[in-house]
């Protein structure tokens, strides 16, 4: 294996092991253990498991939001839709979710985790999506006071409707499946926004 083809197989395998058995009780050693490596090869790439966890948010962010990305041509529901990846298959929304949960659960102990995650996560999402908003504006697409404002209540409330649902947790109020849901929510972000 190449170095890089080291590296994200030591990515995959640690958030598979964070995901399963949790951040706190993840060792270095699992993750060596678990890549068929040696220790040396693992400190080779990555010198803790906060580094492996920030490449994690870095994959993650990119699970979240689609951005940045060529839109300006689309309509702006279709375009906000494929930029929060509106209609991701399960298995890809499983995972997305996995890691909010993780550092949802286990931020209490780790506070690095929630400051990692917002840092390279949800702040980077916020300031493409920022730029993103503040273009479609300057087109005249769009007629919003503040893009960050806005950003920032986009995401709240597409991400907040992503991450709450799920088996042991809170529930939506009906059962309208997520990619419905979600564009209804666009549809009515969008209505709101256009010029008038």
């Amino acid at each position: 294996m190449t170095d890089e083809e080291q590296a994200a197989l030591i990515v995959r395998e640690a958030r598979d092991l964070f995901v399963e058995k949790g951040y706190a009780r993840t060792t270095m050693e699992d993750i060596a253990a678990g890549c068929g490596i040696a220790k040396s090869t693992l400190y080779r790439h990555f010198s803790n498991k906060l580094e492996i966890f920030g490449v994690i948010v870095d994959d993650h962010r990119q699970g979240m939001l689609s951005l940045p990305g060529d839109y300006d041509d689309l309509p702006l529901e279709e375009a906000i839709g494929r930029i929060f990846l509106v209609d991701i298959d399960e298995d890809a929304h499983r995972k997305r979710v996995e890691i909010v949960r993780l550092v949802m659960v286990e931020g209490g102990q780790f506070p690095e985790l929630h400051a990692l995650l917002r840092a390279r996560g949800g702040d980077m999402s916020r300031a493409m999506l920022t730029e993103w908003l503040e273009a479609q504006r300057r087109r005249g697409r769009i007629d919003i006071e503040d893009s960050g404002t806005t950003a920032k209540m986009l995401m709240d409330v597409l991400l907040g409707a992503v991450v709450m649902k799920w088996e042991q947790g809170p529930q939506w109020p009906d059962e309208i499946d997520r990619g419905t849901r979600l564009r209804r929510i666009i549809r009515i972000f969008v209505n709101g926004i256009r010029p008038r």
